[in-house]
């Protein structure tokens, strides 16, 4: 794992951040295909599972992305 003094945080953000967006549309995907299965879309659920999951993506990042290399 990278000591946080060791990562280039403009390519961290920057990284996790795609990764955080891909997760959200991911979790709105798969929320708004399970509701139009049962025929009711409830907006404020797939926002709502969207939102965390970005949340969770970005704190999961913490432990360091193998697209970032470390600062020498």
């Amino acid at each position: 794992m990278k000591n946080w003094k060791e990562w280039n945080w403009k390519e961290w953000i920057r990284a996790a951040g795609i990764r955080a967006l891909k997760t959200v549309a991911q979790a709105a995907v798969a929320s708004i295909g399970v509701a139009a299965v049962l025929d009711d879309v409830d907006w404020i659920a797939v926002a709502s599972s969207a939102v965390l999951a970005g949340i969770l993506s970005l704190l999961t990042s913490l432990a360091g992305l193998p697209e970032v290399p470390r600062e020498e």
